[in-house]
């Protein structure tokens, strides 16, 4: 069956639109990348700087994405072209798609190791081991080629059967068995790292901040991880926006979202940090703090097996989550503009997609000696996506809004038609055309090295 317009899939419910929508925001960017990029950052300090640009930046910049895409009820591409036709704004669009593509390619490699441990965790492979051997066992597992390869395309199959099932029958319908399953799990983490001995030490240093820790790059570092953490500028909210019926009100699924976003995030290092210091770990490990770090946490751990296994099921839940929002960019791309079936937009798409994916993978052992640039393949792909393509189509996204979009159709689809009363307006707009756009641009300038304090 053709996918065509007229025939459109779209969420079914609100709490499948906020389920998915939050699935898609909250992933490795909240489990494992929150908890270092704050350790390394101060601890509450940078937690309250976070909190604040969230609201301040990150709400109005998602809410922007999501107008664009229920206005034009199309992919990412099409929704420029619909909205401002014979103008150059679908390369913005066609951004948002290149990037989601890159992004999953590299992204599925992480994704493929929290499998990876997850299998080494049922196997209890992490008793007995030093913090040493643990070290070893990561750097050998993710330089061996073949096994994380496997990891990965074991993944994009995961990921491309319940994006090929649909909207409302595959990514609402698992959206919503999945976000309550990472709730839980989380909760339970974290119940059992406050009742570590020592673990206050863990949550003065994520609550309770010394403000004299913020300087610029603080600052700029909380800015970044905000637009990281809500996945702004891959075309993911503009998609699922189209999918939103119009009857639901968008200010109040953005809030939503961004509320459970934060919550997951804070929730992470809740879980983490007590942990962290209740075993004498400095909390500024890095990225390896999820990989080497808690391992070795969980084997000290009274009931360590139970609760490794359980941790590495919320992170490739958490992965799972993101995975099928930024397939579902491609995939409507392809059905929507090629007018292909969903069958086959997602098999060629998932193809495409873990062919690069390949390549990242193995440019972390067999192919480290590939160059394009100065990095492996794999750190290529990384550093273009998240510090040249995100935040150029955020930027253009706001300012496309802010300024071009028109202040008609803008305040049309936050209001439902002028169904709901909208006391924020003028501050939504001052966000968009000032205030976003400059945020942008100095995270984009710091994360190119352009930009330091």
């Amino acid at each position: 069956m053709q996918n065509s317009i007229s025939t459109r899939d779209s969420f079914g419910s609100k709490i499948g639109v906020i389920a998915a929508a939050a699935g898609s925001a909250i992933g490795l960017g909240n489990i494992w990348r929150f908890p270092y990029v704050t350790g390394e950052n101060g601890g509450a300090a940078f937690l309250v700087v976070y909190i604040l640009f969230m609201l301040a930046i990150g709400v109005p910049v998602m809410l922007s994405e999501l107008i664009i895409g229920r206005r034009a009820q199309r992919n990412p591409f099409g929704a420029f072209r619909k909205l401002k036709p014979g103008q150059p704004w679908y390369l913005v669009g066609l951004l948002g798609i290149a990037a989601a593509f890159m992004i999953l390619a590299f992204y599925t490699t992480i994704a493929g190791w929290t499998l990876e441990y997850l299998y080494r965790s049922l196997l209890n492979g992490f008793s007995g081991k030093t913090a040493g051997e643990l070290k070893d066992m990561f750097t050998v597992f993710q330089t061996s080629g073949w096994m994380p390869v496997f990891w990965q395309l074991i993944f994009m199959l995961l990921t491309a059967l319940i994006v090929w099932k649909g909207i409302k029958n595959g990514i609402e319908k698992y959206s919503k068995i999945l976000m309550p399953l990472l709730l839980v799990i989380i909760i339970i983490i974290s119940v059992r790292s406050l009742t570590l001995e020592g673990a206050g030490a863990g949550l003065a240093f994520l609550f309770n901040p010394d403000f004299s820790k913020i300087d610029g790059n603080v600052m700029l570092m909380a800015l970044g991880q905000s637009f990281f953490s809500l996945s702004i500028g891959m075309g993911t909210l503009i998609t699922y926006g189209s999918y939103i019926n119009k009857s639901d009100n968008l200010t109040k699924t953005a809030l939503a979202v961004s509320g459970a976003d934060t919550l997951i995030a804070i929730l992470a290092g809740v879980a983490i940090f007590p942990a962290v210091f209740a075993f004498g770990i400095p909390p500024n490990e890095g990225a390896g703090l999820v990989f080497i770090t808690l391992p070795n946490i969980f084997q000290q751990m009274a009931g360590g097996y139970f609760w490794s296994v359980i941790f590495f099921v919320l992170l490739a839940v958490a992965a799972l989550t993101s995975t099928i929002s930024v397939l579902e960019v491609v995939v409507a791309y392809f059905s929507e503009e090629l007018n292909w079936s969903r069958t086959k937009a997602t098999i060629i798409a998932a193809s495409a997609i873990s062919a690069l994916g390949v390549i990242c993978t193995l440019s972390q052992g067999p192919l480290k000696g590939f160059r394009i640039f100065k990095d492996t393949f794999f750190d290529d792909l990384d550093y273009l996506s998240a510090n040249v393509m995100l935040p150029i189509g955020g930027l253009m996204i706001v300012i496309f809004v802010g300024w071009f979009m028109g202040s008609r159709n803008v305040k049309s689809e936050i209001s439902n038609e002028e169904g709901i009363k909208v006391w924020l307006y003028p501050l939504l707009m001052f966000i968009l055309k000032f205030l976003a756009p400059i945020a942008i641009a100095l995270v984009s300038l710091y994360g190119l090295g352009l930009l330091s304090f």
